[in-house]
This record gives structure tokens, sequence and C-alpha cells, in this order.
């Protein structure tokens, strides 16, 4: 037995679920084959328990780790911190200098609380919302995490939230009493959003949503989005967790000149440490000193260290602009191998987080192989890619040779017959699945 078998083996028996995260969990790229565990990473390669080494051409730590990982500024800066003490019974000022730093790239912003993951700070909004308003409903689009204010949308109807995370996802552990406090609205479809506030006049707290996922909005959409936040008196919450620091340095709504009530960031802002901020207008974020927002491990200096490291070269080395590019090549990729293969596939996505599928019944086998098979040339790869700053041209000329070879290799399978007899550990689980 491996080691990585081994781990899988020890993690199945001691941890539900395996892994801390669903989109990490080996069932969703390849069964019996994923390496699962790292032993080490550095810049753009990654080796696993039994000292494999793999360019990374897929998630990049699920959007984390924007400039690569172990990037040597963000760690030099880490290291220094927990030389210098990590956590006392005093506040890092650094704190300080992040809250000033948010609200300089974004001067529509007042005031800054944190936390540490992208989940707890949409739910630390949700919470402030409702302090400030008063009100309990939260109108959403997208996925928002794990919390119970998001789940609810699933104890009316437990189809609420097909298009907007996994189908038939259970609200088990949900207060029955959350019951329609959380209704879905699909992006871009302004008339649903128009009905919510219509069926429920002054009881909407919140409008939540990420302002940009997969689909570019239409003209208008977010305007009316916000003017009619603003004429319901509720608050709007922009999720830039996922969209924030991929097109630019700071939210996606600097781009569009769309200014929240509130916004949200996380991952790429601290390059793999955990850090998140909740920035917004004063108005709405006073409300925290009448309501009880606090945790001790809101209050350690790595977080704050790490995302003004992060923040401060990602705009210093414009590292949005090689984001577009490197991703645009990959979709280019994909396309290119399609092409002369004769695969049907369908590509979207912005360039910095681009997506794949296969056109086809057993497209879900399809990815599986193509999985197993990049694995087999060294190359972490799936239907997903989040670019980050260490991956370089020739990073993707690699890939484009390997992904190229499999396609080809994929297209001289499918008309044999089923593809099971080539899987080494059986088909994966359908990826996850968000309403843009």
């Amino acid at each position: 037995m491996s080691r990585t078998d081994e781990y899988i083996a020890r993690g199945k028996h001691r941890i539900p679920g395996l892994t801390q995260l669903l989109s990490k969990r080996p069932d969703q790229f390849a069964p019996g084959v994923w390496p699962t565990y790292f032993s080490k990473a550095s810049g753009t390669r990654v080796w696993d328990l039994d000292g494999r080494e793999y360019l990374d051409m897929s998630i990049s730590g699920i959007g984390a780790n924007i400039l690569g990982y172990c990037d040597p500024d963000v760690d030099a800066a880490v290291i220094k911190c927990v030389q210098s003490g990590n956590s006392s019974s005093l506040n890092a000022p650094e704190d300080v200098e992040l809250a000033e730093l948010l609200c300089n790239l974004h001067p529509w912003a007042d005031k800054v609380r944190f936390a540490r993951t992208g989940g707890e700070a949409l739910t630390v909004a949700v919470r402030i919302a409702r302090a400030a308003t008063g009100r309990d409903r939260v109108a959403f689009c997208g996925y928002h995490g794990w919390h119970d204010w998001y789940l609810a949308a699933n104890l009316s109807d437990n189809e609420s939230l097909t298009e907007h995370l996994l189908p038939g996802l259970s609200p088990l552990g949900v207060p029955k009493g959350l019951r329609g406090t959380a209704l879905p609205f699909r992006y871009n479809q302004i008339n649903e959003l128009k009905a919510i506030f219509a069926q429920h006049p002054d009881e909407v707290a919140a409008v939540v949503m990420e302002p940009l996922r997969n689909e570019m909005p239409e003209p208008g959409f977010l305007e009316e989005v916000k003017a009619l936040a603003k004429a319901a008196g509720a608050v709007l919450v922009f999720d830039e967790v996922s969209v924030g620091f991929r097109l630019n340095t700071g939210g996606y709504h600097r781009l569009v000149n769309i200014e929240p009530d509130v916004a949200v960031f996380a991952k790429a802002m601290s390059n793999g440490y955990p850090m998140a901020a909740i920035i917004g207008v004063a108005g709405v974020m006073d409300a925290v000193e009448r309501t009880f927002i606090s945790s001790t491990y809101w209050t350690d200096r790595i977080g704050p260290v790490a995302a003004l490291a992060t923040i401060r070269k990602h705009e210093r080395e414009q590292v949005s602009d090689h984001l577009h590019r490197i991703g645009k090549a990959v979709q280019d990729v994909w396309t290119r191998a399609a092409t002369q293969t004769g695969l049907d596939i369908h590509v979207y996505g912005i360039y910095p987080m681009s997506h794949f599928g296969f056109d086809a019944p057993d497209a879900q086998a399809r990815m599986t192989f193509y999985v197993q098979e990049m694995l087999k040339r060294g190359f972490l790869a799936s239907n997903r890619f989040y670019a980050n700053y260490a991956q370089r041209p020739e990073h993707v000329q690699k890939f484009g040779q390997a992904t190229a070879e499999v396609f080809g290799q994929l297209a001289g399978l499918v008309d044999q017959g089923p593809l099971a007899p080539h899987l080494t550990g059986g088909v994966s689980r359908p990826g996850f699945h968000r309403l843009n």
C-alpha cells in the first residue's frame, strides 16, 4: 500500500467525508488515482506523499493561491510575523493597516471587519445586514457557503438550491424555523428578484450575490439589482470571495462602477493563508456595535500580514493581467485539442477561472479519463482551471501537449464502447455546481 492509499484509508476511518472541503475530495476528480494529499508545494509544483511531482494546472488551492505556492514575498512576511509572535493579549496593528488598504482600494467603503474564511465572512455580512435593517429574509444569487442562513433555502423545497450548488443538497441540521428566510434568484434574471421584493415588501434584509461568476452581467442587470435593493431598504452585499483579485486589484465591482453597501473578500487576498474581510459603508457596518460578532482567531497576525503582502504584490506586479493571459491560453488549449480530435466540448468562465465540459452522455466518464491520464503525464488537471502568477507560458505549452495527447487517446476510445474498463477507480462524482 502506498502512503497515499494508507492516508486515504486512515482518513476515511476518522474524518467523515474524508476532506474538510467538498471541492478537494478525490472522488470529484478520479477515484482511486487522484493523489489527495500533498507533502510539499512550490510555485506551480505539487508533490504527493509518495514523492511524485505534478505540475498543477487545476484549481490552485481552489483559487486561494493566486500568486502560486510558497510565494517568497508572502512567506517571508509570514515567517517574520511568526518569529515576532503571531498572537498575544494585544491586537495586531496590521488589522488597521489592512483595513486602510482595503478602503483605499474601495473608496466607497468606510469600515472593515475581519474573519478567516469566505463562508463565515458571508455569514457575518448577513448578520450585519439583519442587524442594520431589523429584517430576517435574504434574497441571494449563487453559492455563498455552508452556513444555516444559506442552506435554509432548501427547508421549503429541497430543489431550491439545485441551480445554486448541488442538486438535492440536504438542509439536515438547519433549524426549521429558518424556513422562508433565504430566497434564491438567478443571475441575469432580474424579474425573479423583483418577484421576491413584490412578495415580501419591507421584509428583505439583504441581497447577497456574486457580481460576476461564469457569465458577464447583461447590460443594466447589476445597476437594477442595486436600485431594487436601495428602493426596498435592503443591504446590497457583493460576494467577491471567488472573483475578487482575479480581474483587478480588489473587487470586480470596481471595474463596472457598481458600489454595494458591503463587499466580502477571502481566498485570493492572502495567497492561501486564512483571511477574509467584510468591508462596507458606515451606516451598515456600525450595526456590528448593536449585535455580537467576535472570535479569538480573528485576531491572529498571520492572516493580515499575508493579506498585506499579497495585495501589495498583486498591485505592484499587475498580477490580474498575467492571470488573464494564462487563463486565455488554457482555454485555447482545450478548444484547440477538441477541434483537432473531433471531441465536443464547451468552454466557459472568465479567463482566470476557466471551465470546460464534454458534450456527451458519458461526459463524466470522459472527464474522469482525462484527469486520470493527465496524472500519468505529471499534471494535476480537471475541468476547472484557476490561474496563478507562478504559471508561465512554458507550463501552458507542456500542458497543451499533454492535453492534445489525452484528447486524442480519448477520441480513439469513445467509439469502441463504454469507458469504464479504461478507468482505474470508476467514474468521478459530478463536480461543484453553481449558479452564476
